[in-house]
């Protein structure tokens, strides 16, 4: 039996939380009746104890190591072995683990979401007693909608909102090797902008909530990380150089308000704009944000930025959140820039300190009116309050344009004539996928490039089905040679 006086210091040491964390991972050892109402560890010892799991200190030192207790895990003097496993030493489950690395993870702004996604399976009353994810899952798992072999309800209820959260999910599922296994459906819905569409595609205008989720559909489970290239040192010649600290300049020009009477607002670009800025500074960029502007500032801001010498910087990156049709975006005052106006003022003879270094353009507008249709579209129920969340960003119709020169990239949010679609709470499809993707691979081991990244946006954002229409992103580009951004 432990030493109760290192129990009750283990106890003075925790909190409330970190009691209620305990709990929830000792449910599969001790049975969850027995678990309600705990607040005070001394109590969870007492039951730890009845169950002869306090006979040496491995088991405890598990679940204080899990919740990051390290210095509570010195008091216990356990050695350096790893625990074995027997009738009254049990390993702490990969399953309860796993749940709580979502639960560290999911933001106030998530939980919300979660509740709202899953209100309807659990019932108000219950969901309204829930005030952490900890919280959640166990209800989940009372009602029959989770346990360590059906994880479909929650990966795909992450999927609507978070596909960081998600892959956790499907991580584990990859670990335990469940052959065959396919992620439920969904609800979905889709974007929508324009004031004045054309009749056949007129749809009715609904007022926005704060609190909706992201209906972006998805119907298959994302690939698990990707495998690491061989062992072979990389060819550097292969490689654009990234050395220099700031990586570079981004500059993003995100128009939100609209002047005239043909465009509305673009509700949800400013969750565009935090993902980008919280994206390019980890991957060491200096930042550069203008709202609202026309498209002779447009113009101007562009012109400015490439007279600047670029010497001590590496890469430059350029984000537009505007309206946009075929080979343009619109300015506030709803006049035109074409795409090649922002690609020109850095061209090599016009900006030779950006000579041989990448030059990346991501443009969220669309780039017409048409709506895409998936070859075999899948039959799921749309939800009238999902119609509300997504709107275009479309304009009126004319050529396209795409950079010649070398070391460019130009990032489009969908293909030509064809509309892109926002979350009016929490920013574009395209834009969110691209930050995710880029935080992914800057964090991955593996030495994936900003074409393979793209392909993976695009592969993603194609999955989704938005109030029965697609979307397909267009990379276009000139590079000469890989580019890999890392976290700086």
């Amino acid at each position: 039996m432990m030493d109760r006086l290192t129990l009750s210091r283990i106890d003075d040491n925790l909190g409330t939380s970190e009691v209620a964390a305990l709990c929830f991972l000792c449910l599969d050892v001790i049975n969850r009746k027995r678990l309600e109402g705990i607040t005070d560890a001394r109590v969870l010892f007492e039951r730890l104890e009845e169950k002869c799991l306090l006979e040496n200190p491995s088991f405890l030192s598990q679940l204080l190591r899990t919740i990051r207790r390290a210095d509570l895990v010195s008091l216990l003097e356990t050695d350096s072995s790893p625990p074995e496993e027997t009738d009254s030493n049990p390993i702490l489950s990969d399953y309860r683990v796993m749940l709580y690395q979502i639960y560290q993870d999911v933001t106030e702004e998530n939980l919300e979401m979660m509740k709202f996604l899953l209100s309807d399976k659990l019932g108000r009353r219950h969901i309204d007693t829930c005030r952490t994810a900890l919280d959640l899952f166990a209800e989940m798992e009372k009602v029959g909608l989770l346990s360590s072999t059906k994880l479909d309800h929650l990966y795909t209820t992450l999927l609507e909102f978070d596909r960081q959260l998600a892959s956790t999910v499907h991580d584990y599922m990859q670990g335990v090797n469940r052959p065959g296994h396919t992620a439920s459906l969904p609800r979905v819905s889709m974007d929508y902008q324009r004031v004045n569409s054309s009749p056949q595609q007129n749809q009715t205008t609904l007022s926005i909530s704060e609190t909706q989720p992201r209906n972006v559909g998805q119907s298959v489970v994302p690939d698990a990380e990707p495998n690491i290239e061989s062992s072979s040192s990389p060819d550097p010649t292969e490689y654009y150089t990234l050395t220099r600290n700031p990586r570079g300049v981004c500059m993003v020009i995100n128009n939100e308000q609209f002047r005239g009477p043909e465009f509305k607002d673009r509700a949800g670009t400013q969750e565009d704009e935090k993902a980008l800025c919280n994206v390019f500074t980890q991957l060491g960029f200096d930042m550069e944000v203008h709202n609202n502007l026309t498209a002779e500032d447009m113009r101007r801001e562009i012109k400015t930025l490439g007279k600047r010498n670029f010497s001590s910087h590496d890469v430059l990156v350029v984000c537009v959140l505007s309206h946009g049709d075929i080979g343009c975006v619109f300015g506030t005052d709803e006049n035109k820039v074409c795409l090649k106006e922002f690609t020109q003022p850095f061209t090599s003879v016009r900006a030779p300190s950006l000579a041989g270094k990448p030059k990346l353009f991501f443009i969220q507008a669309c780039q017409g009116r048409g709506y895409q249709f998936g070859a075999q579209p899948y039959a799921l129920s749309q939800e009238e309050d999902g119609e509300r969340y997504l709107e275009d960003d479309a304009g009126p119709v004319h050529g396209q344009t795409v950079p010649a020169e070398a070391d460019f990239l130009l990032g489009m949010a969908t293909v030509p004539e064809c509309r892109s679609f926002r979350n009016t709470v929490l920013g574009s499809i395209y834009i969110q996928e691209l930050c995710r993707q880029l935080l992914r691979s800057a964090d991955s081991a593996a030495n994936d490039d900003i074409l393979s990244i793209l392909t993976r946006v695009n592969r993603e954002v194609s999955k989704g089905e938005y109030k029965s229409f697609k979307q397909m992103p267009e990379p276009k580009y000139t590079l000469t040679k890989k580019l890999v951004l890392k976290r700086v």
